[in-house]
């Protein structure tokens, strides 16, 4: 195995209290914001919700020459409509099914209210594309039509998801216990939370979008940072077997050590893969971008931060 550390002989459990701490303030401060901006009377909420959550208006424009999505959502962006949806026709090569988040409260979603507000705030912003009205009139773009669209995640599917997500941390903490002990599965779903957590407070702080592809980072997070623990915590049972002497605190410290080059070129791999995604996948794929970038690093730190220390914590008031 290829190995960037050698011989490296630190003794991380000796910092636990400060990478726990920083770890603390990062939970609090995503807690408070997300408390904060949601206490806030006529505010955006603890978290800034696409139109996947909040549900809309979908506006089917034909035009006779259909621009780039690029250039629709920067005209949309241009009105206060960045968060909107594009999504070019698979059937239709000069159509374009535009998704506005909605405008009024949610009990509006539904309503033809709502449908006339997404419509006239289209019309608006499309005038930068030329002259609306029938294409068989001359004009450059038409409605072709509309409709109230509901939240694609509403109450039932959150509800849903939370369900799942527990369950999920369920299973890992009997899968870890089945493979080592049940001390070492609740350090590892503690890990898994506190990295989540964290990662949703950087999304509240500063109000980036959450949509469903932010959902399948999260879960896609959850499998990369059990995946780190696992590795270190096999090496930890390894070593024991090895050295029956040696304390488990000289132990861990070890295992993360001979690990540690695994984990920094997976890790590295990943997060230059997902960097790239940032800078240049475009705004469709920033929010899923972001919530992996912070996962990663998250999950990568929180292996030696978290998840051994609190192993060792537990294992040594047994």
């Amino acid at each position: 195995m290829i190995r960037i550390f050698e011989e490296i002989h630190v003794d991380w459990l000796s910092k636990r209290r400060i990478l726990v701490g920083l770890s603390v303030f990062l939970m609090l401060a995503g807690l408070a914001s997300a408390i904060g901006r949601e206490l806030v009377p006529g505010g955006t909420g603890a978290f800034n919700l696409g139109v996947d959550f909040r549900g809309g208006t979908l506006v089917t424009v034909d035009f006779k020459q259909r621009p780039s999505p690029e250039d629709i959502r920067s005209a949309l962006g241009k009105s206060g409509l960045g968060d909107s949806i594009i999504q070019p026709a698979l059937d239709k090569d000069n159509q374009v099914l535009i998704k506005v988040a909605r405008q009024g409260s949610e009990e509006e979603a539904q309503t033809q209210a709502q449908v006339d507000v997404g419509q006239t705030k289209v019309k608006e912003t499309l005038s930068a594309f030329g002259q609306g009205g029938k294409l068989s009139d001359g004009a450059d773009w038409e409605i072709a039509g509309t409709d109230a669209v509901g939240a694609v995640a509403g109450n039932q599917l959150r509800n849903q998801a939370v369900t799942v997500t527990l369950l999920a941390l369920v299973g890992i903490l009997l899968y870890i216990a089945f493979r080592f002990e049940w001390t070492y599965g609740a350090a590892a779903v503690i890990t898994v939370f506190h990295d989540v957590l964290v990662t949703l407070g950087f999304f509240s702080i500063f109000q980036w979008e959450v949509n469903l592809t932010v959902v399948a980072a999260l879960l896609t997070l959850v499998g990369f940072s059990v995946n780190d623990t696992i590795v270190t915590f096999d090496r930890v049972r390894e070593n024991l077997r090895l050295h029956r002497r040696t304390s488990l605190y000289d132990i861990t410290n070890e295992a993360i050590n001979q690990t540690l080059s695994r984990t920094v070129i997976t890790s590295g791999l990943v997060f230059l893969s997902v960097v790239a995604m940032v800078i240049f996948g475009g705004e469709v794929l920033r929010p899923f971008s972001l919530a992996l970038v912070i996962g990663i690093v998250m999950g990568t730190y929180s292996t030696i931060a978290i998840s051994n220390p609190i192993m060792v914590w537990w294992q040594q008031r047994r």
